[in-house]
């Protein structure tokens, strides 16, 4: 450890932590804006309405560049992984490599594959035919979620697994059990809807600001665009508070300690419980305080009744002891960081109805009877800085599911501590900290800049200033 209180575990601890939360910037993102793109495309191939064709190329281009940088961030991810971790992979490499590798072979594959044929077969195809490759696309993104998911789940809720004697490492027993974990169906919902979500206040963000430019050729591609994000917006918001709930219900029965966090609950509370809207946390203390509740509602919160109480992080503490003594000792802490998860959940929470509520307006000041929201530019800013909020969401809830396992990376079978490469030193550790932050600032500022070049140029840019699709062997290649 150094003078200034770094250690090897809390410096990789950071790097997952900076890795993880910036890579979950873009998988979301690119999730959703795959699938919102492949409707758009869609809608052209029933309707014919041109627009729509204008749309799932235009935002086609921003689905490309997340796609792109997603895959960078992905393969640091892999890296700090071998680098920091490697406990982690010798106990856990059976489990964790199996799903991991078909994401490689099956998913990847599939949405590499068919991403290339959408993007340089515009009129190569009849548009159904071509609609087809980016629906292929959206599922293969959407497996490759399932699958990474399917690891992560294990690790929050192991299934189908022994402890082998002789290794001391988790074997692989049952792959059917990993992949129908309760766990996984439960967040997996909660974070495709999210993703579609976040491309969808996107779209209407980049799109409020596009009619803030005032350009005539522009304003029905933007307003189009606009409507169909605040419709998906609105109705994604919805489905993922829904969603969210389902995956609280199975938080309650295998991480106790991590739903009581998020609520501030030390003590057991009262039948029917309270929720605490704000409250002091004395995280060393293991106390709280100048708490502002609000009668009954966790109760319908967490049991979809009037009555029940929750069970303390206190009480849950000493059942941990209890449990796991013999194995991890007396002097194991099992309380979770409880401000983090506290206002994660409610950060969280409070950006999806922010989204709702912002959403529902949006579609008042846009509807076709009374269209005025061109006369709010109050409005169109809102919902141009909105553009930043889903991704803060995702972030905080991430933040749950990770900081809530502590201190196990593996539940109730493997801590953090152990899990760190015992080659790791504090330089090597800051070195590639370091290295890793300024290449996502640049990876991150890249995607920026190229995002607000390609709104800058408009809808029709390419339309009007370059030759689309050109064969590179076409006689009129070589003319050039």
């Amino acid at each position: 450890m150094l003078g200034i209180g770094l250690s090897i575990v809390s410096l990789a601890r950071f790097q997952f932590a900076m890795t993880t939360v910036f890579h979950f910037f873009f998988v979301p993102f690119s999730i959703g804006m795959g699938f919102l793109v492949a409707i758009m495309e869609t809608i052209y191939a029933v309707k014919k309405d041109k627009v729509y064709l204008d749309m799932a190329k235009f935002w086609g281009k921003i689905f490309l560049l997340s796609f792109a940088v997603g895959i960078v961030t992905g393969i640091i991810q892999e890296f700090q992984f071998g680098m920091n971790w490697s406990e982690y992979s010798r106990f856990m490499g059976d489990v964790f490599g199996a799903p991991l590798a078909i994401e490689a072979l099956l998913a990847f594959f599939i949405e590499s594959v068919f991403i290339g044929i959408w993007m340089f077969t515009w009129d190569r195809f009849k548009p159904g035919v071509h609609a087809f490759m980016i629906w292929m696309t959206s599922i293969g993104t959407m497996l490759s979620a399932i699958w990474i998911l399917a690891a992560n789940s294990f690790m929050q809720h192991p299934t189908g697994f022994k402890i082998n004697n002789t290794t001391g490492r988790i074997q692989l027993t049952d792959f059917g059990s990993v992949i129908a974990n309760p766990q996984l169906w439960k967040v997996f919902p909660h974070v495709i809807i999210a993703a579609f979500m976040t491309a969808a206040v996107v779209i209407t963000g980049m799109s409020a600001w596009g009619l803030l430019r005032k350009k005539k050729d522009e304003n029905h591609f933007f307003k189009k665009s606009l409507r169909f994000g605040l419709w998906a917006s609105l109705i994604f918001a919805i489905l993922s508070a829904g969603a969210g709930d389902l995956q609280t219900q199975q938080i309650i029965k295998d991480q106790p300690m991590k739903f009581a966090a998020t609520e501030g609950i030390y003590k057991t509370t009262k039948d029917p419980a309270p929720w605490t809207v704000v409250e002091s946390i004395d995280a060393k203390g293991h106390k709280s305080s100048n708490s502002i509740e609000i009668p009954k509602v966790l109760s319908i919160l967490a049991y979809h009744k009037t009555s029940g109480s929750v069970k303390g992080m206190n009480e849950i503490n000493k059942e941990l002891h209890a449990k796991y003594d013999k194995q991890f000792g007396k002097n194991m802490d099992y309380y979770v960081p409880p401000k983090t998860l506290f206002w994660s959940f409610r950060v969280m929470t409070g950006i999806d109805a922010l989204i709702m509520l912002v959403s529902l307006v949006g579609l008042i000041f846009s509807r076709k009877n009374k269209d005025t929201i061109e006369n709010h530019k109050w409005m169109l800013v809102v919902l141009g800085i909105c553009i930043w909020v889903p991704f803060i969401g995702n972030s905080a809830g991430w933040f749950i599911t990770e900081f809530g396992r502590y201190p196990w990376i593996v539940y109730g079978l493997f801590t953090i501590a152990q899990a760190v490469s015992p080659t790791s030193t504090v330089a090597s550790l800051l070195f590639s900290n370091i290295l890793y932050f300024c290449l996502f600032t640049l990876l991150g500022g890249v995607m920026v800049w190229y995002s607000r070049k390609t709104l800058h140029h408009g809808p029709y840019f390419e339309e009007k200033d370059s030759i689309q699709n050109v064969d590179p062997f076409a006689k009129e290649a070589f003319e050039k």
